[in-house]
């Protein structure tokens, strides 16, 4: 997705934003920003311009499922920081990033409608799902929104039926395909290649010792989807300039790992890394992760590895 040349501007709590132009917004957590979700986003960006307003998308932080239902164990697609890029990159103007918990739950369909949309992100149009649920205890529907609507003034556009379930299909298809190590379907869905973003800390350096010298990604973001365990091709733009290399996601079975970690060998690179933010695009899976009899057949396969990655990389680029 290229960018469109438009600063986002980044709020942290309702609280901090003001304005006096109107805005175009939708609301929804918009996980892994793939292809339904960038459609509702354009719609925004292309009325907002029309009539001269300003595009935002107010979004929640942890997701709501997580803050009331304690026993969920969802996963996202993106970090927050990966979801800023991303709807950066879309040309978006506004993203308001509030903080969900018990209290904020439990604020009524009319003061979430009157207190935020009015009078905080100065509605003009919102475009929405048509299951679009608010307020506390989600008792408000869009029904209520349009009579909120022209209540306050503003216009209620929703989206489709089919729209909306084009949306949520491709999220757990994503979510599964990740799951199954099956990148490439999820690449399909998500329109872009999935990323992982980390800071590259200090491993036992096994690597170094077998010629495969590694940065190991460290993920502090607990909440993030990992994808299956096993062998990837990746790729990483590194001082202004795409390096490829393979990733491991494993706890190192051979060397009686006792957890999991992720470790990138790259392709005809040797610069230090240590400490440096990293975000990695997963392009392919290449195998399982297994245990090998000794280091000498793991260094095999390595060598196996590299030859398959560099192959896969010269045939996508002469696509």
């Amino acid at each position: 997705m290229p960018s469109k040349y438009v600063i986002l501007k980044i709020i942290h709590s309702l609280k901090d934003f003001s304005t006096t132009t109107k805005t175009v917004l939708t609301i929804g957590s918009f996980d892994g920003f793939h292809i339904g979700h960038q459609k509702i986003i354009n719609k925004i960006i292309e009325v907002a311009k029309k009539i001269n307003a300003e595009s935002l998308v107010l979004t929640f932080f942890p997701h709501p499922k997580l803050v009331l239902n304690q026993n969920t164990d969802i996963k996202a697609l993106n970090t927050i920081d990966e979801k800023i890029e991303l709807l950066q990159n879309a040309g978006l103007q506004n993203l308001v990033i509030q903080e969900f918990d018990k209290d904020f739950s439990k604020l009524s369909a009319q003061k979430f409608i009157k207190q935020i949309l009015v009078d905080k992100l100065n509605i003009q149009k919102i475009i929405i799902g048509h299951d679009h649920r608010f307020g506390k205890n989600r008792s408000a529907n869009i029904d209520d929104l349009i009579r909120f609507g022209k209540q306050y003034q503003f216009d209620v556009e929703q989206i489709s039926a089919q729209e909306i379930d084009a949306v949520a299909v491709s999220s757990t298809k994503i979510r599964q395909a990740i799951l199954d190590g099956n990148i490439q379907q999820a690449n399909q869905y998500l329109g872009y290649n999935y990323p992982l973003t980390g800071t590259v800390v200090m491993g036992k350096q096994l690597g170094r010792t077998l010629g495969f010298p590694t940065a190991n990604l460290n993920i502090i973001e607990n909440y993030k989807l990992m994808p299956k365990i096993g062998v990837y091709i990746v790729e990483s733009q590194i001082n202004n300039k795409i390096i490829y290399g393979m990733m491991n996601i494993g706890n190192r079975p051979t060397v009686n790992g006792s957890s999991i970690t992720i470790e990138i060998h790259f392709l005809d690179f040797s610069e230090d890394l240590y400490h440096k933010k990293l975000k990695i695009s997963i392009l392919t899976r290449i195998r399982n992760e297994q245990k090998f009899n000794s280091l000498d057949d793991l260094k095999n396969q390595l060598q196996n590895d590299k030859a398959y990655t560099k192959h896969y990389i010269t045939t996508q680029s002469e696509k």
